[in-house]
């Protein structure tokens, strides 16, 4: 099989109509979820873009590969797919987006050169790269945000937009009266992108990954196919700019009870500027059609690349695999961008839809077991058809479920973050050390621990699902406040750094050493099978001299 693995960044979990949003229309997406299995229950491993897909790509938690926000290095060593995909045959290939940043000190102190195909695939999470663009090529007055090269913008200057930053000046601003409106202003939300719509990145990204798929022989492959949009700027070309109105936004899932004497971390991230301007109903109203027309123009091109895999019959080759890196909060809980765990920010999309006939039988179900973002990677080991390395990778496979099987269940889901490089954790002045938070979620409860000696944050799922009424600080809930303590405890226990070998390896050292000579403990009594003394009687040799 191969396996296509497509990622939208920021995209929230009820932002599909088959995930119940009353008013977007992803006939596509939806698509998908009648051929497959959609998982209502998928959490990421971090709330933040280059945490939680680097546990996407080593299928570990955050605490374990240490690349805990935006531009931490994934640290040389750990593996990643193409590590362990690579040894059974399949090509590991990126289109889009990873928002990886490479451990060069690490390369350079091992004298691996970045130019090699090893050290390539150590800068790339380990991918072979078709296309790698992170669609973050804002520019200041101290330079751009990204320095690499960026291949979407020289492919818009071949296309004849003229300007230095057209990612910027066309694909993300709009042209108001012949001035930029940059799409980094909310207000500007309204507008449509000045750009013809066929030449924006999320048709460019369609487009290369179907040149690579074109390209491909009978190899397998899997082509990690990440999507920049709906990811902010808050803008989009016409005709989706309009497509949706003020009467299609959902209200804000918030309430002023969450105001009143909140968790100092919470209060925190609502006083920032980000929570501030999302606070505000303008900028919501602004924001949220233009959301919600980047996911509906990644919706259409979602299915043009279906239609396509159809025509050329990789449909009944190819496992689909729809994700997203984590949500976004849009005004809920007077918080934006993403960050905490609420389930607007750590609760992710995901479908899968594997063509073979085991499969059938789970045809556009719904799956609520809790689930991972790693749990994909032991999948896509399996689908290549190895076994996954269970000392390395954390996740459980999720081919049990597409199957109708009873799957490994496990009890709970744990997210972590890292605001140390936050303004909320230099508000605070905390040092990095305690700028570390994590949820652990069962069905019933939602605890977020903070460090630096901050009280939990717990939340009733089964009588507030809304996530409204933080009852940390209640003696009424100490029991459930002291069981979710015992299932973080049981997850901080969890072996995670013995990756260099195996249980099975070790369950087959045992009693190996008495083979070796190492004889420990015997007195000369107990009786010693000869074998194991064989070389150690005999004769007794001269003294030299």
């Amino acid at each position: 099989m191969n396996i296509l693995f497509i990622m939208y960044d920021q995209l929230r979990a009820d932002y599909l109509s088959c995930a119940g949003h009353p008013t977007i229309r992803t006939p596509n997406m939806d698509r998908l979820a009648a051929r497959g299995v959609r998982f209502s229950r998928a959490y990421c491993q971090s709330p933040v873009c280059g945490a939680s897909r680097m546990s996407f790509y080593t299928g570990r938690y955050v605490s374990s590969h240490g690349a805990s926000w935006n531009g931490y290095p994934l640290k040389v060593g750990e593996m990643t797919l193409g590590d362990h995909l690579r040894p059974l045959g399949m090509g590991t290939w990126l289109v889009g987006k990873t928002h990886m940043e490479a451990d060069l000190p690490g390369m350079e102190r091992l004298g691996i050169a970045r130019d090699g195909i090893i050290g390539a695939r150590l800068a790339e999470c380990g991918f072979d790269v078709w296309a790698r663009d992170d669609g973050l090529w804002a520019e200041g007055p101290a330079g751009f945000y990204d320095q690499r090269r960026s291949p979407y913008n020289e492919y818009l200057k071949s296309k004849g937009y003229a300007s230095e930053n057209p990612w910027h000046d066309n694909a993300n601003a709009a042209d108001v009266d012949g001035e930029i409106a940059s799409g980094f202003l909310m207000q500007n939300a309204v507008y449509p992108a000045h750009i013809r719509e066929e030449d924006s990145e999320t048709p460019w990204l369609t487009s290369e990954a179907m040149k690579f798929i074109e390209a491909q022989g009978d190899a397998p492959w899997l082509c990690h196919l990440s999507y920049i949009k709906p990811h902010w700027p808050y803008i989009v070309p016409a005709p989706y700019h309009d497509m949706y109105g003020t009467d299609d936004i959902v209200p804000a899932v918030k309430s002023d009870c969450e105001r009143q004497d909140p968790h100092p971390v919470y209060k925190a991230f609502m006083q920032g500027q980000i929570g501030r301007g999302f606070s505000r109903e303008e900028v919501r109203q602004a924001v949220i059609p233009a959301y919600m027309g980047l996911i509906a123009q990644c919706d259409d091109q979602l299915g043009r690349l279906l239609d396509w895999l159809e025509e050329t019959g990789r449909d009944k080759d190819t496992v689909l695999v729809l994700t997203s890196d984590h949500g976004d909060y849009l005004g809920d809980h007077w918080l934006g961008e993403k960050d905490l765990f609420h389930d607007a920010s750590a609760r992710i999309p995901m479908i899968v839809v594997d063509p073979r006939a085991e499969a059938d039988a789970t045809r556009g179900t719904v799956c609520d077991a809790p689930v991972e973002a790693i749990d994909l990677a032991p999948s896509f080991v399996e689908w290549a058809g190895g076994a996954p390395a269970g000392h390395i990778l954390e996740g459980h496979s999720l081919l049990p479920c597409l199957r109708g099987e009873s799957p490994e269940r496990r009890d709970y889901v744990v997210s972590e973050y890292d605001y140390s490089g936050h303004g909320a954790g230099v508000a605070m002045g905390l040092p990095p050390k305690d700028c570390r938070l994590f949820m652990v979620a069962t069905k019933e409860w939602k605890l977020m621990h903070a460090e630096g000696g901050f009280r939990p944050m717990l939340f009733d799922l089964v009588n507030d699902p809304d996530e409204l009424v933080d009852l940390g600080d209640s003696p009424d809930h100490a029991q459930e406040i002291e069981a979710m303590y015992d299932r973080l405890f049981e997850w901080a226990r969890r072996m995670s750094q013995r990756t260099a070998i195996s249980d099975t390896q070790i369950l087959a050292r045992r009693g190996g050493a008495m083979r070796r000579g190492i004889l420990l403990g015997l007195y000369g009594d107990e009786g010693t099978p000869d074998e194991l003394l064989s070389k150690y009687r005999g004769p007794a040799g001269p003294l030299p001299g």
